[in-house]
C-alpha cells in the first residue's frame, strides 16, 4: 500500500502565523528568532528581543535555576523538556507575569555540535488562574465540611 503524497509546507509561513511562541537561543542564552506569537504572549517586538538574553522573559527570582538547567542542557546534550511540558512563571514586557508551559528540542549542527535551542511556548495564565481558583474553592468548602481531598480529589 502506498503512502499518502505529502503536501508541502511552507515552514516560514507555519512559524509567522502560529499563536504558540517558538524562541531560540543559542548555546550562551542568546535569542536569535522571535516569532509573532513571542511577539504576542511577550510583548516584546524581535527588535526588542533579538540578540538579547533569555532574561528578557525569566523572573529575576528564577534566573539561577533556569542558568544552571540550560547550561547542563548544553554540555550534556541532554533535556527531560524535549518530551515532558516544563511550567514556569515568565514576565511580559509591561512587568506582569504569566504562566507558561513549554517544551524544547535542540538544534545541532551537521557535525553534532550543539549550536541552539528552540523552545514552544503556550500562554497558560488563564489556565493556571482558573485552576488556583478552583483550588481556593475546593478549601473552603474542605474547611465548611471539615473534609481535605487528596491531590487526586478523593475524600480523606
Amino acid at each position: 500500500m502506498n503512502a499518502p503524497a505529502q503536501t508541502p509546507v511552507d515552514f516560514e509561513r507555519l512559524v509567522a502565523t502560529i499563536n504558540d511562541a517558538i524562541i531560540i537561543s543559542d548555546p550562551a542564552g542568546t535569542i536569535t528568532f522571535w516569532n509573532p506569537g513571542a511577539e504576542r504572549i511577550f510583548g516584546f517586538a524581535p527588535i526588542e528581543a533579538l540578540g538579547h538574553s533569555l532574561e528578557l522573559i525569566i523572573p529575576a527570582r528564577l534566573r539561577e535555576r533556569h542558568w544552571a538547567g540550560y547550561e547542563k542542557t548544553m554540555a550534556t546534550g541532554k533535556t527531560r523538556y524535549a518530551h515532558d511540558v516544563l511550567r514556569v512563571p515568565a514576565i511580559h514586557k509591561d512587568g506582569h507575569t504569566l504562566s507558561i508551559a513549554f517544551t524544547v528540542a535542540l538544534l545541532c549542527t551537521q557535525g553534532h555540535e550543539i549550536n541552539g535551542i528552540v523552545a514552544v511556548i503556550r500562554d497558560e495564565t488563564t489556565r493556571f488562574l482558573e485552576d488556583r481558583r478552583l483550588r481556593e474553592r475546593l478549601r473552603e468548602l474542605e474547611a465548611k465540611c471539615g473534609t481535605k481531598t487528596d491531590s487526586n480529589g478523593v475524600a480523606r
